[in-house]
């Protein structure tokens, strides 16, 4: 494939809203593609001819980071001197300017988001300068350090590194500390370092269940280990989704994509090749009281691995900066275990908890696979590039951005969902890096698909039970025709159903519908939930006669979801009905292409991925979601579509998504990626740019496993001891207990 050169927009890299204008690109886009030319070609990059931005925080990080050459600091910004650092440190992490580790442990003075780039850097840091001036550097801030934060982290890059920077004695003032992330830090230093886990004090009471989880596993020196396969020849693939469940889509952090590597993991579990398959999850603290069991069978090969996180709540992506090396190690620890051994492991979220499974499969020898997704990069000027943008917001999407060029760094091989015409070109012109040593041609687009659908059991008494709230309500209504509009997903400011709700009482929809939202936590809500809630409230206030057309249902499973349309979308219902995504952008849209299976009518966002498979009046409707006025406009013609029409499209949605987006099809693609990037040699790197850039000088080259053990590193054995553990080996009791 043929790529534009640094200075040719792609059409992904015009400014939104401006198309048809090639001298306008993206401003954000055209720093980035600018910096990697220069990387790859070995000189500096030039300053930027325009602003990355108009004006404003955005711009002033965005010069800082993607320039090589350390740019003027003429006049006092919206940036501060920290802000600054921080850019300046991940502009040299990728371009291979490996920090001292002097300098990673002074930077993390700097926050969240400079531990997360040290954390990122630290074993190239380690390798590049050696264990003796690591030592020093973690023993010097050890003794500095004052608060629980800093010395729980320097703990952890000690442990990640194998390193012991104080006597054993003062690592065991650290293991009786009050602070659990501080003890726990220290237990996991202690026992790499050869060292026994004190025993808890009688004032220290009851050990909770993650701790004894903690403890035991710590005290065992051997590789728990259990197989999982039943003798199968093959791979076996591990895949993550640490973020909510897999089979409860709209309930906290649980969304379509954990619905997708449910179905998913399944189909590559059957499919010729895959010895099984394991999905990865994360178990907090109140998870393991009620199911202490780490590991089951959820299908026939498919086997969910839970993750103990130390949290009183299932974590989210703000949470896993802070807990990197704990779940390197718990995803190492346990996916180390299984037998046969993981071959390749597969993530796709751009945050902290995808280089913690990173760096997982680096220390069992696995093979890392990455889906690499432009997000947030496309609408970075969009979102951030006017004056007075949320702060906070540019700093999380700019950390964001730096993750996943680390991972793509990390990866022996990136994918990326398939834009229009099935092709990346998109992609790469977000990842520029990826256009340079792999080639274009490495980088994959396998389909995405769906399960087809089953009705289960007692399908009949389910689908009465579904549609007797929304009878009721429509009664209630007093519609001129009753009509609903459905919208399926987790209560988050992205999926933005306080904005449909603004939208359809502003645009006149509420009198001619009935809106049903689902999607929510049955018992706590999170505060994303609570928030837009509020937000739901307000609108309703503002108008009472919209408050008795509208219907709030929790999350349903996904059967019951898809049995809902099905109802709906039959004729014999009686219930003109169609359905609409309000969400910001959506990379994908699962929820979009099941209520598509279902026949239905479908509005979806013209931004993001929808767009490569819903063709506006053929098989459905592309709508503005960026404001109330724009979507209060696609709401009245989506409601307004006369129902020979919508039969039409709905029709023609269904026989796209039998014919073209197949969850079948999509594991057989992903299994030719596993079995080619598995089945490469050790020299599989040549040609692809190196982790995080060329080291210089004598340490060009990787050191030799003897020499990683002598010097102290954590060795990556392609294949760790068989050994047996109860962590897991209990967990046979329940491989019978599929879903």
């Amino acid at each position: 494939m043929n790529r534009p050169g640094p200075d040719v927009p792609t059409p992904a890299e015009r400014r939104p809203g401006v198309p048809g204008h090639p001298e306008r690109r993206d401003p954000f886009t055209a720093a980035r593609q600018r910096y990697w030319h220069a990387v790859r070609a070995g000189r500096h990059a030039p300053p930027a001819r325009r602003s990355p931005a108009s004006g404003g925080l955005l711009a002033e990080l965005a010069e800082a980071e993607y320039t090589l050459l350390d740019p003027p600091r003429t006049r006092r910004g919206a940036a501060s001197a920290g802000d600054v650092a921080l850019a300046r440190l991940r502009s040299g992490i990728r371009a291979g300017d490996v920090p001292s580790p002097e300098t990673c442990v002074r930077s993390i003075a700097g926050g969240a988001h400079a531990r997360s780039a040290v954390a990122a850097v630290w074993p190239d840091s380690l390798r590049r300068y050696g264990v003796r001036r690591a030592t020093d550097a973690l023993r010097g801030g050890l003794l500095r350090g004052r608060d629980p934060e800093t010395t729980s982290f320097l703990l952890d890059l000690a442990a990640a590194g194998r390193l012991l920077p104080l006597p054993g004695e003062d690592l065991a003032r650290f293991a009786r500390s009050p602070y659990r992330r501080v003890r726990h830090a220290a237990w996991r230093l202690l026992a790499s370092s050869g060292h026994a886990v004190p025993e808890p004090t009688s004032a220290e009471g009851e050990r909770d269940a993650y701790e004894r989880l903690l403890l035991d596993a710590l005290r065992h020196a051997r590789a728990p280990g259990t197989g999982t396969t039943g003798g199968r020849s093959g791979l076996l693939v591990a895949q993550a989704m640490l973020m909510g469940g897999l089979d409860r889509p709209g309930e906290g952090l649980s969304g379509g994509l954990g619905v997708l590597l449910g179905a998913l993991g399944d189909a590559l579990a059957r499919t010729e090749g895959v010895a099984g398959v394991v999905t990865a999850v994360t178990a907090c603290r109140p998870e393991l009281e009620a199911d202490p069991v780490l590991l089951r069978r959820r299908s026939p090969g498919h086997w969910i691995l839970r993750l103990p996180v130390d949290s009183d709540r299932p974590p989210g992506p703000e949470d896993m900066g802070g807990r990197r090396e704990e779940t390197a190690w718990w995803a190492a620890r346990l996916l180390g275990s299984l037998r046969p051994a993981v071959d390749v492991l597969h993530v796709r979220y751009s945050d902290d908890g995808s280089l913690a499974l990173a760096e997982a499969a680096r220390r069992i020898g696995a093979r890392l696979v990455f889906t690499a997704t432009p997000d947030p990069h496309r609408q970075m000027t969009e979102r951030h590039g006017a004056p007075g943008a949320d702060p906070a917001a540019v700093r999380h999407d700019l950390h964001r951005v730096f993750l996943a060029d680390c991972l793509v760094a990390r990866a022996d091989r990136v994918v990326g969902i398939a834009g229009r015409g099935g092709g990346t070109a998109e992609l790469l012109s977000h990842f520029p890096q990826l256009a340079g040593g792999r080639g274009s041609a490495g980088i994959g687009a396998p389909p995405e698909g769906i399960a087809p659908y089953r009705p289960g059991r007692d399908a009949e008494a389910r689908r009465r039970r579904l549609i007797e709230p929304i009878a009721a309500a429509l009664e209630g209504a007093r519609l001129p025709v009753p009509t609903v509009l459905l919208s399926v997903g987790r209560l988050h400011p992205v999926k933005q159903q306080d904005v449909l709700v603004r939208a359809w009482i502003a645009s006149g929809c509420h009198e001619e519908s009935l809106l049903v939202l689902v999607g929510g936590s049955p018992g706590t809500p999170g505060p994303a939930e609570d928030r837009v809630r509020d937000d739901v409230e307000e609108a309703l206030a503002s108008c009472p006669d919209a408050r008795d057309r509208i219907l709030m249902l929790p999350a349903l499973s996904n059967s019951d979801v898809r049995l809902l349309e099905r109802t709906l979308s039959d004729p014999s219902s009686g219930i003109r009905a169609r359905y609409v995504c309000p969400s910001a952008k959506e990379e994908f849209g699962l929820a979009v292409l099941e209520a598509m299976d279902a026949g239905m009518l479908v509005a979806g966002p013209l931004r993001g991925g929808v767009p490569n498979y819903l063709v506006d009046g053929h098989n459905g409707l592309l709508i503005d979601t960026s404001s109330v006025r724009t979507l209060g406009a696609g709401l009245k013609r989506l409601v307004r579509t006369d129902d020979r029409q919508a039969a039409e499209l709905g029709h023609r949605a269904k026989l796209l998504v039998r014919n073209s987006y197949s969850v079948a099809a999509m594991a057989r693609a992903l299994a030719d990626h596993y079995r080619d990037t598995a089945g490469r040699g050790d020299d599989a790197s040549e040609g692809a740019p190196p982790v995080l850039g060329p080291l210089p000088g004598k340490d060009r080259t990787p050191l030799h496993h003897a020499e990683i053990l002598r010097e102290g590193l954590h060795p990556s054995p392609r294949r760790p001891a068989k050994n047996g553990h109860p962590l897991l080996a209990r967990s046979e009791r329940y491989e019978g207990t599929e879903r």
